[in-house]
């Protein structure tokens, strides 16, 4: 297979995380149509990019709304890699994004855990270039 083309996302309301995502993570709302039954297909990526989206999925019952927030049981679940870390935490800083500590620079990277508008966490990080032998 040559992609990873979506990720489903539970979501409590499709709005605010299409808000969120696009607003506060600098996400493009990729598609956004009314299947008819009352959901919606919701596709967000970052900006600029190609590569794998996420459905925002509204849940449905009370189990899917019970994994709204812990996708990943309170681990890192997604990773959003940045080319000028700086800039990108800054900005996701204005916009009110919560971040769980401060930057780190680890050897493979710049990084910061922080975390959706329902505490999914993510690292924001800029990985170290490789290096040439």
């Amino acid at each position: 297979m040559p992609a990873l083309a979506l990720v489903t996302l539970v979501v409590r309301d499709y709005d605010e995380a299409a808000d969120f995502y696009t607003r506060a993570l600098g996400f493009e709302l990729v598609e956004d149509t009314d299947r008819g039954d009352g959901t919606r297909w919701v596709v967000v990526r970052p900006r600029g990019t190609h590569g794998t989206g996420l459905l925002l999925a509204r849940a449905k019952d009370e189990t899917q709304a019970a994994a709204v927030g812990a996708q990943t049981g309170g681990r890192v679940g997604f990773f959003l890699h940045t080319d000028d870390f700086a800039r990108d935490h800054a900005r996701m800083t204005a916009a009110g994004v919560r971040f769980l500590e401060e930057p780190r620079h680890e050897p493979y990277g710049s990084v910061a855990v922080f975390e959706d508008l329902y505490g999914n966490r993510w690292d924001l990080l800029q990985p170290t270039p490789p290096t040439t032998a």
